[in-house]
């Protein structure tokens, strides 16, 4: 006779190694190239989550939690759709002013997964399965009067596998560690303007060179008390993950190929005012000046004093920022919970940091979300949620200096928009 522990592990394995293999598929981003929230009942409530476990992506935000949702498995697909885009308003001869879309592509289906597995009352193991990305594609190059081919943008995505620990100590505190194994994929097009040794510390290796791999691994450790019968805290804390290099795109990210996971930490806070209302809230904090590829600012690049690719090579110019979320979630009888949430975070994107991140103009700042979920019996549940991004406008201020590109006359600006919906499904299983 088969043993079941055996055949649950085996299904497991064979559902995360899926999940891993479709996440290369996907693109999405809304806290830059992270996801606003992990599992579909905290995206339900805002992304909250560090002090509010729901289901088994708890360790992607706080692996403490683990070891207060029971044994389980939860599986969901959410479809995201982004609208986002670029205008150049310039002032030369070379024709590159026009407003033009990113949109090659505007649905993706991103897939998730959770088990957890209680060992005993205290203790609790699980492996958590998401990604994080972002991707662009213009039909129309906006460097096409530059020689730029098309289509054109930039794709990334990042998968992670999460297995977890989480220890109880006492009846009222958590202690939780998830080793972050991260896979990483990249792929530029339509920069051959820049794949020249004006430009780049390695031509040759600024575009259109296939798909490029990078991995690395790294610590998420958090805690959860349960402070009062209604209040909960939480805190975590990722440090920063040294990626291996991107080597066929040297010649174009800063620190020749570098992509490393900025550093990222928060805390949260749950209330249960009644017995069927619960109030949540987080923020989080993420690093993202600090990280290889996207943190380093463009003004020496325009200034012609640093190379694409070099050490002190420039990137988007994205700056540290801090995301707010509130959530709540209310049961509305024995079988059902309905949520609803928003997040607001500053302006990753300085106005004038706008002209590399024509590809990743990741400028979302506000986020609606609704959700719910459907006990179908003691065991089985299936979750929904919605999210909409509002439509965000960055308008470039002195991006474009005068004199660049070569050629170049009285300069212009790059101007960056966005917005994003995404509705997604889970089906929860308690084992």
């Amino acid at each position: 006779m088969r043993n079941p522990r055996c055949t649950i592990t085996r299904t497991l394995t064979s559902l995360a190694t899926i999940t891993a293999l479709l996440l290369p598929a996907t693109a999405f981003a809304t806290v830059g190239y992270f996801q606003l929230g992990y599992g579909l009942k905290s995206k339900g409530m805002g992304g909250v989550g560090i002090a509010l476990p729901q289901d088994a992506l708890a360790a992607a935000t706080n692996p403490a939690g683990m070891v207060w949702i029971g044994s389980r498995l939860d599986a969901g697909l959410e479809l995201f759709v982004a609208d986002r885009g670029s205008e150049i308003t310039a002032d030369n001869a070379l024709g590159l002013a026009g407003s033009r879309d990113a949109n090659g592509a505007k649905g993706f289906l991103v897939p998730e997964l959770g088990i957890n597995r209680m060992l005993d009352p205290t203790r609790s193991v699980g492996l958590s399965v998401y990604g994080n990305g972002g991707m662009t594609r213009y039909f129309d190059n906006p460097l096409h009067a530059l020689g730029g081919s098309s289509p054109a943008g930039l794709e990334f995505v990042q998968v992670i596998a999460a297995p977890s620990f989480a220890m109880k100590l006492g009846e009222r505190n958590s202690i939780g560690i998830a080793l972050n194994l991260v896979f990483q994929d990249f792929k530029a097009r339509g920069l051959e303007h820049f794949d020249d040794p004006y430009f780049s510390a390695s031509p040759g290796n600024v575009t259109n060179r296939g798909r490029d791999h990078a991995s690395g691994a790294g610590l998420r450790i958090g805690w959860l008390g349960r402070v009062t019968e209604k209040v909960s805290l939480g805190a975590t804390w990722q440090p920063k993950i040294r990626m291996g290099k991107f080597d066929r795109y040297r010649g174009l990210l800063a620190g020749h190929g570098s992509f490393d996971v900025p550093e990222n930490y928060g805390a949260g806070i749950a209330f249960a005012a009644t017995p069927a209302l619960t109030i949540a809230a987080d923020i989080q904090r993420f690093t993202f000046s600090t990280a290889g590829g996207i943190g380093g600012r463009v003004d020496c690049f325009l200034a012609n004093a640093c190379l694409l690719g070099a050490s002190d090579g420039p990137g988007s110019g994205w700056r540290n920022l801090s995301v707010y979320k509130v959530g709540i979630a209310y049961d509305v009888g024995p079988r059902a919970t309905l949520r609803a949430g928003i997040a607001i975070l500053p302006q990753l994107i300085p106005s004038d940091q706008t002209l590399l991140s024509m590809f990743a103009p990741a400028v979302t700042r506000k986020h609606l979300t609704l959700g719910a979920t459907w006990r179908v019996d003691e065991r089985w549940e299936l979750t929904a949620s919605y999210l909409h991004g509002f439509r965000e406008t960055v308008a470039g201020m002195n991006s474009i200096p005068p004199g660049f590109p070569p050629g170049g006359v009285g300069g212009g600006e790059a101007n960056l928009r966005m917005k994003q919906d995404s509705l997604g499904v889970s089906l929860g299983w308690r084992m």
